[in-house]
């Protein structure tokens, strides 16, 4: 069985709710690769609801000791006047 597609890890967004690294799934829903799969040189990123998955393409040793991203601040909005 094949991958659906490969994905740079720099391509996935970060959701701390879940843990774990994401990507937009076809079906709907998002790929999931958590930290602790990539510190064990996992590069397979399932989708929970469908049976596609992902090759994730990184670099295991930036994983190693790696700490929890922390989440990007949301934009702020802009009053223009």
């Amino acid at each position: 069985m094949s991958a659906y597609d490969e994905v740079e890890i720099e391509d996935m967004e970060w959701n701390a709710e879940l843990k774990a690294y994401t990507y937009p799934c076809p079906c709907g829903d998002l790929f999931q690769i958590t930290l602790d799969d990539l510190r064990l040189g996992e590069e397979i990123a399932r989708c929970p609801s469908c049976s596609l998955f992902l090759t994730v393409v990184y670099n295991a040793e930036d994983f190693a000791d790696a700490k929890e991203p922390t989440q990007k601040p949301s934009p702020s909005p802009v009053a223009v006047a």
